[in-house]
């Protein structure tokens, strides 16, 4: 790869950048994006004075492919290649190793936090970088990291600063933002424009050649009839109508929509968050529970009934011993009564679902004898990527035809996550040969190097035109087939249908701003910048201000389950703007630890310890974890999600530690020494 040649259409695409230009390229999955990006680093590390190459990607399993792939071989001879994602320690002295290399390759989080630290030993610049290049760059937008970096540079650039990196952004599919209008599409790319500082650029006059290398599969929709008969569906069903009467009984005026759809899974979800503000237990757990039941729909629907039942019973089995109140009693009560039913019925194979039978039927059809084939079945959740290798593995007809299926999910902790090396053999084995179906999330949508499949299945999927646009592209293998396993006039088929006219849309909203005369063009992007700085400027401000109007000792926090006080709003402290964890000696007092959490890494300053639950009598609600900062400091770290705030305007509730409606202060070590043993060091 050393003299670095690229096909014709690759050569058109990066000719503005190599004179310099901030361009996105648009290329398919498969075209060689990323070898385009090689050849501009190459050139721009040729051509410029003290040159300094960061790579960007949104994944952390990409930083090592990029680098082994694609990066080191083309330039490794000649340069100072250095990659850095958060499971090594260059990623704590990023600014360093920035200044030391020619190229860095980093998830996008690593350079984010190097701009925002105040230590000016671990303090980077976008001045530091002449070449900024982004993969997936379709994700420069809202709150992704990728636009807080890219709002950094716009702020500069607005105040007129000219230090600031050449933008290279990568995408299959910037996609239309939702917008089903061309007028709203051709908003939507500007918008990816301006965000990115940068043209869109696409290959125009050798557009036949790429065609050629990255020849389209054949569609098929693989539909099947609505199960005849669905006892354990309607079972279910009944009993959530239990539910409701009881709900009913307090609520007579409370209304909610058609039982298993998404839209009655978002209405218990905010009465869930309903009761918690209005303190009342019996609307929260019953939302709890309902949103169970509503889940086992959903997986009866698209799994086996088996595994709905599964699902279920896992639940109950952690509620046997925490029962508080009336409310819990009854609902316990109510499985129990059903759950011999129930489980009978998840057993009858007269009903089983029918989709299932067609997916085998899928797959049958391209794994065999004398067929050597590969293949990626696309799922929704984790659990249902696990559902489906349980099904692979016992189906004797599938083990028959040869099919060797692995799971691969995303990187994190906890059940039907995968550690990074996990994923890193998976892909590996699948590669070789020792695997010929990964049964994936959307991990494996997009960047993943993964070789050519000739058969990509959706099932039970609805996704956007650009989730499409990129599983569409795993099927590069000659004749490779991409099926969609749904039901007749399902949601998923419809959805299919409109992402295919989405795609179009993108098209041609893509074609109207390439054709748009360059003065128009800048002036339009340039708009979009300042307008949405002062909006980001003015959201800024209103945050501050609603934190301000609260003193975090007026904050009390409750836990979520059963409403007890168990901190305030001043017992919480900041660490590495990461971990929020209370800091309250006392605090010990209000929960009881569990099991020892196990993470597939370790970190320089700190580590897990044990799971904490709520102490109050039965109730046993999880807050977080333990952990060890400095290997001395024992703190709760806890998730926000488990805990009600009383705040002197009412009862609230917030997803996330960054929305609470007071000022964190940020953890100081000395001063949690010195308050903690009551000495100073000095």
């Amino acid at each position: 790869m050393a003299d670095l040649q690229l096909r014709r259409y690759q050569e058109e695409v990066v000719e503005r950048a190599v004179k310099g230009e901030n361009i996105i390229i648009w290329l398919p999955t498969g075209g060689g994006k990323t070898r385009a990006a090689v050849y501009v680093a190459k050139r721009h590390l040729e051509t410029t004075p003290r040159a300094k190459v960061v790579v960007l990607v949104n994944k952390v399993h990409l930083v090592a492919q990029h680098f082994t792939k694609e990066f080191d071989p083309a330039l490794g001879r000649q340069y100072k290649l250095v990659q850095v994602s958060g499971d090594c320690e260059e990623k704590d002295f990023f600014s360093a190793v920035l200044e030391e290399s020619d190229l860095v390759i980093c998830t996008a989080q690593i350079l984010e936090n190097a701009l925002a630290n105040p230590d000016e030993d671990r303090h980077a610049e976008l001045s530091d970088i002449t070449l900024l290049i982004i993969d997936e760059c379709h994700h420069t937008h809202k709150e992704e990291v990728y636009n807080k970096i890219m709002r950094r540079y716009l702020g500069r650039k607005l105040r007129g600063e000219h230090k600031l990196p050449q933008i290279l952004g990568l995408t299959a599919s910037p996609g239309t933002g939702g917008a089903k209008t061309l007028e709203k599409a051709v908003e939507h790319v500007l918008e990816i424009c301006a965000n990115l500082d940068s043209a869109i650029v696409s290959a125009e006059v050798h557009a036949p050649e790429l065609a050629a290398k990255v020849p389209r599969p054949c569609t098929r929709f693989d539909i099947v009839e609505r199960r005849p008969e669905d006892p354990f569906g309607d079972h279910l069903t009944s009993t959530m109508l239990e539910i409701h009467e009881y709900l009913f009984l307090a609520s007579p005026s409370l209304k909610l929509r058609e039982i298993g759809t998404q839209d009655y899974e978002a209405d218990v979800v905010l009465l869930e968050e309903s009761g918690v503000r209005q303190g009342k237990r019996l609307l929260a757990q019953c939302a709890l529970h309902l949103r169970q039941y509503n889940n086992a729909l959903f997986i009866n629907d698209t799994l086996r009934m088996v595994d709905a039942y599964k699902s279920l019973s896992d639940f109950y089995r952690t509620k046997e011993d925490t029962a508080i109140d009336r409310t819990d009693h009854f609902l316990i009560e109510l499985f129990r009564k059903n759950q011999v039913k129930l489980r009978k019925l998840s057993n009858d194979v007269r009903y089983e679902n029918p989709k299932m039978a067609q997916l085998q039927t899928t797959l049958l059809d391209q794994f065999g004898e004398g067929k050597s084939s590969r293949g990626i079945l696309f799922s929704k959740t984790r659990l249902s990527t696990s559902c489906l290798l349980d099904w692979v593995s016992s189906n004797p007809a599938l083990q028959k035809a040869n099919i060797k299926a692995a799971i691969l999910t995303g990187a994190g902790s906890g059940n039907n996550y995968m550690s990074q090396n996990q994923q890193k053999d998976t892909i590996q084995n699948f590669r070789n040969g020792t695997l010929n179906l990964l049964i994936s999330t959307s991990v494996a949508e997009e960047g993943l190097d993964i070789p050519e499949c000739n058969l990509v299945v959706r099932y039970g999927l609805l996704t956007n035109e650009i989730a499409q646009q990129q599983a569409t592209g795993r099927a590069r293998a000659s004749n490779s087939v991409y099926s969609v396993v749904a039901q007749q006039g399902s949601r998923e088929v419809r959805r299919e249908i409109t992402n295919k006219y989405l795609e179009k849309l993108t098209a041609q909203a893509i074609a109207i701003v390439k054709e748009m005369p360059h003065r128009e063009f800048r002036k339009k992007i340039t708009e979009i910048q300042k307008e949405s700085m002062m909006c980001l400027s003015l959201a800024e401000r209103q945050l501050q201000e609603k934190k301000s109007i609260n003193s975090a000792a007026n904050i009390n926090i409750l836990c979520r389950n059963c409403f007890t006080p168990v901190a305030t709003g001043s017992d919480i402290q900041l660490i590495d703007n990461t971990h929020y964890v209370n800091v309250n000696p006392d605090f010990e007092t209000y929960y009881k630890a569990g099991g020892q959490i196990h993470l597939p890494k370790t970190f320089e300053d700190w580590e897990p310890g044990r799971t904490i639950h709520c102490a109050n009598g039965k109730c046993n609600k999880q807050w977080g974890y333990e952990m060890k900062y400095k290997k001395v400091a024992l703190l709760a770290n806890i998730s926000i999600k488990s805990f009600a705030l009383d705040t002197p305007a009412g009862r609230t509730t917030v997803k996330k530690w960054k929305s609470v409606p007071f000022t964190v202060k940020d953890f100081n070590f000395t001063e949690y020494y010195e308050e903690r043993f009551g000495d100073s060091l000095y």
